[in-house]
């Protein structure tokens, strides 16, 4: 009646192992650590930089724990943070010799102090929030103007593209500052661009042509209401880029949020690997496509003969060659909706397959057609600073929405940037003009309360249910231990974020999963006051109390899965930990415990009594009513 079979006590044993190895990590702590990654995606971070930081430390007289590539980055353990700050500014001085242009990111983090074998079976300590470990914030500035400038030569490519379909001639179409002008032989021109402005243009407003050398110019500019549209779309652009490149990092529970009217607040706590993060947030990479300048003035310039012709601009290939190319943008990145690393079938070389949208496929198979055997060149912006990607000869027509473009980039050149062209373009460069770190020690207050919660309340929890319901109440408290062994190996083994609501949730947690043995405890004792036998009774105890534990914690999981549905932030993180807790509840309070009762009382055949506490009998409940009633009516005569 009451035994479990083998394979059962496997089950239990299995899960109770696996929440063992999975909550280690957490105890093991964390060491300072320096990380080095790369600041651009054409610097590659391989072992020679790894044999470089070892000679920066080694130099500078700075013992390191250990030094280690993973791929993407170096990173260095120390002990002590006073070793990690001399450690950073030594692969500082070492690695960056220009400050305005680094090619590597050198930033203070956190490593895992778990022992390989822990690791190797991914095995790794949960997150802490930034009111618990810390993380990183962000503080970035849009360049608002330049969301405007870029905004403006785009209005004038498409007027120019218009004109010369409408049949208007005119004497040039060129951007000044925020201004488009348009330069038209007579006033019927005038006229005529006037009127295109108005039927095709709404967001444009065209003031009237002044006379410049004989000719007319009609100048154009963006109305103020459209103006701020393109600033708040700008705004709410960017904040969706970052918001898909922290998704792409794996970053869990980030804060993204405006601040004012051109700047945004970014948040990533828990956050370990911070100079990626930092990496892909500080780029502003988006892709342009323009057209080579195939002119004798163009060749003279790319071979530093003579001066880049007007209406063009210089930019460096990969391999350091010049390349000059159209200021006119054909293509840019939001024309883009997927990115994809890949490599060449013919090669082998990695490239980056792009995948345009309907307006870009069309603009990109008539670009293409017009223009069979010229050059095309595709221009990464990163930071502000132009890089021709590659700038291949159209052999023919290309069609389909689906391009290919390499550069003799590497596999990890590859990844990075399809991820940041996938992740989206940003509307407008930002800067970052504030970042901090918040350490560990900031919230080691908030820790040592938070741990302190919920052990004293564990502690107070288990001294009760021992002393009332004895040896079953030992039960109980094992149980509730497994019910926090199997949280925290959960939340680990999912990398979830722990914050100070999260510690909140976790103490919940452990009243609910001791409701639920109360349940069980008192209703066997029922089932022994009806004068059941103590076999009879812990089965019909377990059974019987089953339904109204389910009830109670579906309702209790619906509440929970509302607060992860429709909360943010905080409210979340303790939405997790509270639906996470009442499901190992419902584990450890039923099935474990009831595994512990079959394990010391099931193969016991004339079991006579169970240590549950005192179980009040009816006829001694009736006598003490008697009793209590003589003393009420004494009293009262």
């Amino acid at each position: 009646m009451n035994r479990y079979p083998v394979w059962k006590y496997v089950i239990l044993g299995i899960a109770l192992l696996v929440g063992v190895i999975y909550t280690l990590p957490n105890f093991f702590g964390e060491a300072p650590a320096v990380q080095v990654s790369s600041a651009k995606a054409t610097v590659k971070v391989d072992a020679a930089v790894q044999e470089r930081v070892e000679q920066a430390l080694k130099a500078a007289g700075v013992q390191a724990d250990s030094v280690s590539f993973d791929g993407n980055s170096v990173r260095a353990r120390f002990d002590t943070p006073d070793n990690q700050l001399k450690a950073k500014d030594a692969i500082e001085h070492a690695l960056i010799s220009d400050p305005s242009d680094p090619m590597y990111i050198v930033a203070l983090n956190l490593v895992s102090r778990s022992p390989d074998w822990l690791t190797a079976i991914n095995a790794r300590p949960m997150y802490l929030g930034l009111d618990l470990r810390g993380g990183v914030h962000f503080m970035l500035q849009v360049d608002m103007q330049a969301a405007l400038t870029k905004k403006t030569e785009s209005y004038a490519g498409d007027l120019r593209t218009a004109l010369r379909e409408k049949g208007i001639r005119h004497g040039g179409v060129s951007r000044d500052a925020q201004q488009i002008q348009v330069r038209v032989r007579d006033d019927a021109m005038a006229t005529a661009v006037r009127n295109l402005i108005a039927d095709q243009f709404p967001d444009l407003q065209a003031t009237s042509a002044a006379a410049d050398g004989g000719a007319l110019t009609l100048t154009a500019s963006i109305k103020p209401e459209a103006l701020r549209r393109v600033q708040e779309q700008a705004l709410k652009q960017n904040i969706v880029t970052l918001g898909n490149r922290i998704n792409e990092l794996g970053v869990a529970e980030p804060v993204i949020q405006q601040q004012g009217l051109d700047r945004i607040v970014v948040q990533l706590p828990g956050v370990q690997d911070t100079a990626k993060a930092k990496d892909i947030l500080g780029r502003t990479a988006t892709l342009e496509v323009r057209m080579v300048d195939e002119s004798t003035e163009g060749r003279a310039a790319e071979m530093g003969t003579g001066p880049v012709p007007f209406g063009d601009e210089k930019y460096l290939d990969r391999n350091g060659q010049a390349v000059i190319v159209q200021k006119q943008v054909i293509l840019t990145g939001e024309n883009l909706t997927d990115a994809q690393p890949g490599f060449d079938g013919q090669t082998q070389e990695p490239t980056v397959n792009l995948t345009l949208d309907a307006k870009g496929s069309r603009i990109f198979k008539d670009v293409t057609r017009e223009n069979i055997g010229k050059r095309m060149a595709i221009v990464l912006f990163e930071k502000g600073k132009g890089e021709v990607v590659t700038a291949p000869v159209i052999r023919s027509e290309i069609g389909g929405g689906r391009v290919q473009i390499s550069g003799r980039m590497t596999t990890m050149e590859a990844n990075d940037t399809a991820l940041l062209l996938r992740a989206g373009s940003l509307a407008a460069p930002m800067e970052i003009i504030e970042e901090y770190t918040i350490g560990p020690s900031l919230g080691a207050d908030n820790i040592t309360r938070g741990v302190h919660s919920v052990v004293w309340g564990m502690v107070v929890i288990a001294l009760f249910m021992c002393v009332y319901y004895m040896l079953f109440g030992v039960f109980s408290t094992i149980a509730l231990s497994v019910n926090v062994l199997m949280l925290i190996a959960i939340l680990s083994m999912l990398q979830a974020t722990l914050t100070l609501p999260g510690i909140a949730a976790m103490a919940l947690a452990l009243g609910v999963a001791i409701d639920s043995n109360v349940l069980i405890n008192e209703r066997i004792r029922e089932e022994l006051r009806a004068g059941a036998a103590p076999q009879t009774a812990i089965s019909a105890g377990y059974e019987h109390a089953w339904a109204t534990i389910l009830d109670s914690n579906v309702t209790t999981l619906i509440a929970g899965l509302a607060l992860l549905a429709f909360g943010s932030g905080p409210v979340r993180g303790f939405a997790v930990v509270h639906c996470i807790g009442i499901l190992t509840s419902m584990f450890s309070a039923v099935f474990f415990s009831r595994g512990l009762v079959n394990l010391w009382y099931g193969r016991k055949k004339k079991l006579k009594s169970i240590a549950i506490g005192q179980v009040w009998k009816p006829e001694d409940a009736s006598q003490l009513r008697s009793v209590a009633g003589r003393g009420t009516g004494t009293g009262g005569n």
